[in-house]
């Protein structure tokens, strides 16, 4: 292992959207297993301090590439095509507009089952947006492309979480 390898060569994964959770689940804990300090104790300090780097590299890398959201916008930066959520704010107009019919749907609504059904919605548009982006960034390596729609993901995750406090009102 190579602590200047990107998350996918660390795992040893083909550098693509389409993964298998239940792989990269696997081999996190086998990277983890194989990183833990407490294998390196007998070895002294210094050997446990960089057994506790690799443990944390190895971390990062699950944690970008569990999350498709992660990493979607992993892979746009490692091809050169940076997201800049905080400073490129650009929308589509037409989904600006959803933007704004779903956050005034969630202010108007009045009970659980108005809210499912906004869930249901939003979940809806989540994974035809995720299926788009797989598209562009497995099959026609647009990456340009594969941005804006990160930052629609990114969007959409904002306005789930929102979405997920209401719900949790009524648990």
């Amino acid at each position: 292992m190579n602590l200047h390898d990107d998350d996918f060569e660390l795992f040893g994964l083909d550098r693509q959207f389409a993964q298998d959770r239940a792989a990269i689940d696997a081999r996190w804990k086998d990277l983890q297993r194989e990183a833990h300090p407490d294998k390196f104790a007998a070895q002294g300090p210094a050997a446990q301090r960089i057994a506790m780097q690799w443990s944390v590299r190895i971390n990062e890398a699950y944690q970008r590439l569990k999350d498709p959201l992660k990493r979607a916008a992993y892979l746009c930066e490692l091809e050169g095509f940076a997201i800049n959520a905080h400073s490129n704010t650009a929308m589509p107009s037409a989904f600006l507009m959803q933007q704004m019919e779903w956050r005034e749907a969630l202010d108007d609504a009045r009970g659980l089952e108005p809210l499912e059904e906004l869930s249901e919605t939003v979940e809806h548009s989540k994974e035809q947006v995720l299926h788009h982006c797989a598209a562009l960034l497995d099959e026609q390596q647009d990456y340009a492309a594969a941005v804006g729609l990160v930052r629609i993901l990114m969007f959409i995750e904002k306005f789930s979480h929102d979405l997920s406090q209401r719900l949790d009102q009524f648990a």
